[in-house]
């Protein structure tokens, strides 16, 4: 029987000719769509060896194969999508998204040429740090500026520059994993440092720090731990006493401050975190921090403190390595620039609205998609008080209060019906809580609501 059904297979030759794989052909190239077909052969085979057929053993049935994988190849990739999480900073989903003046500056900038690293006023080849050495000086009162393409990379090269073949001196608390599984002790290690631990996971004292100096230490490290706390019998070192040690024993004092801020958020109901120029203004030499959490822009890594330790950063050999692009060069230009508005020009970008939206605001929000949504049979629609969360590894233990809109139906399930909506040509990514769908709208604006609507309509087969 399976020597029958194999010889009904038919060959690649064949299938090429079909008029319905021209568009493909054009669109892919002809090899691709020959791997494509000898991929559903191969697949087509094995399932009849097994006696477990999906593939119509026709030329149609190949051919419809061989469509709907090239239409999923080409529907895959990089692509917008809903975030009704409720997780500001979705790592996953891309981090913070980007204002309207920094998307103005990076059409202007990616389709076009630009005076990345030319001088107009000399002629001359020029830096492309410039744009924004001094927009970085003015937020963070230090002494100079520098950006690479993300903080972990900063927090590279200034170990490498200051501390290379050198003792860094750092807590055993702060000795944390960041996502993706980069660890602070492999950055130490990869930069060419030497960890050197002190204290114990919830107690480090300064007399650790200062027991720990020796003829061979390069640096002192702070790490502010932003992505878990630890509560209960702890105690750590304040910055501006680790500063007057380091002064002492004329050490620099780098401090990676994680998620980085320019302006205190505890007008928003958020507990104190440090800022930027608070950390230089205790006595830090070196500080880093991310571009595409708090701060609300690109990815990058953004160095600020000492001028001559900075200079020496911009001479290190893996600065080439770790250079930001022009793009995100371009939106983090306009990301400072709005910080530098007068009359609160920072509420402009979008991670700063997001986590500044009251109830009511979203309730208004929610409603509209209600309204969308509401009169079909196949849907049960509520209204719910929830809580959203920052993210991006920020105040870890903060929840906002949030409104959301619940979505249920008897005709499929909440993994399926998530699963699908996923699919779809605008993507939404939701939560599921108490076997409903659960759609965030601190995340969702509110252009994105007909879509979110349709959307969900599609999926449930209430539109076609």
């Amino acid at each position: 029987m399976n020597k029958e059904l194999l010889k009904k297979i038919p060959k690649v030759d064949d299938l090429l000719r079909r008029s319905e794989l021209e568009i493909y052909i054009v669109k892919f190239g002809r090899e691709m769509v020959k791997e494509t077909i000898q991929d559903g052969i191969t697949k087509l085979r094995q399932e009849v060896l097994l006696n477990k057929i999906t593939i119509d053993i026709t030329e149609n049935g190949v051919i419809d194969y061989a469509c709907s994988t090239l239409d999923r190849k080409e529907k895959s990739g990089l692509k917008r999508v809903i975030n009704a999480t409720g997780v500001v900073l979705h790592t996953n989903l891309g981090r913070a998204r980007i204002s309207e003046s920094a998307q103005e500056k990076l059409l202007e900038v990616a389709f076009g040429y630009s005076n990345l690293e030319y001088d107009l006023t000399t002629g001359k080849r020029g830096s492309r740090y410039q744009v924004i050495e001094k927009d970085l000086i003015s937020l963070s009162h230090s002494e100079a500026g520098f950006v690479v393409n993300n903080n972990a990379a900063a927090v590279l090269l200034a170990l490498s520059t200051i501390a290379k073949g050198k003792e860094i001196i750092i807590s055993r608390g702060e000795l944390v994993e960041i996502g993706g599984s980069f660890r602070i002790p492999e950055i130490i290690e990869l930069s060419g440092g030497i960890i050197k631990e002190v204290g114990t996971t919830n107690k480090t004292k300064i007399e650790d720090y200062a027991k720990a100096i020796n003829e061979n230490t390069g640096a002192i490290l702070k790490v502010h731990t932003s992505n878990y706390k630890v509560v209960g019998f702890t105690e750590s070192v304040a910055i501006d006493q680790l500063a007057s040690l380091a002064r002492e024993h004329d050490l620099p004092l780098v401090n990676d401050l994680g998620s980085g801020l320019f302006y205190s958020l505890e007008d928003l109901g958020l507990p104190p975190e440090p800022t930027v120029s608070q950390a230089i203004e205790s006595g830090c030499d070196i500080v880093t921090f991310s571009g595409d959490k708090l701060l609300g822009g690109p990815q990058s890594g953004l160095i600020v403190g000492k001028k001559v330790l900075i200079e020496k950063m911009k001479k290190n050999q893996l600065t080439r390595t770790l250079r930001i692009d022009k793009l995100s060069l371009a939106v983090l230009e306009q990301t400072l620039k709005a910080y530098l508005q007068p009359d609160h020009g920072h509420e402009t970008i979008p991670i700063i609205r997001a986590l500044k939206q009251g109830v009511t605001e979203l309730e208004i929000r929610g409603n509209k998609l209600s309204d969308q949504l509401k009169g079909n049979n196949a849907l049960s629609v509520n209204l719910l008080e929830d809580c959203s969360q920052v993210g991006g590894g920020s105040f870890p233990e903060v929840t906002l209060p949030t409104i959301c809109v619940t979505v249920s139906s008897m005709n499929i399930s909440c993994h399926d019906f998530s699963e699908q909506l996923r699919q779809c040509d605008i993507p939404v990514v939701c939560r599921i809580k108490d076997n409903q769908l659960v759609f965030d709208m601190r995340t969702v604006q509110d252009d994105e609501l007909v879509d979110l609507g349709l959307a969900i309509k599609k999926v449930l087969k209430i539109i076609k």
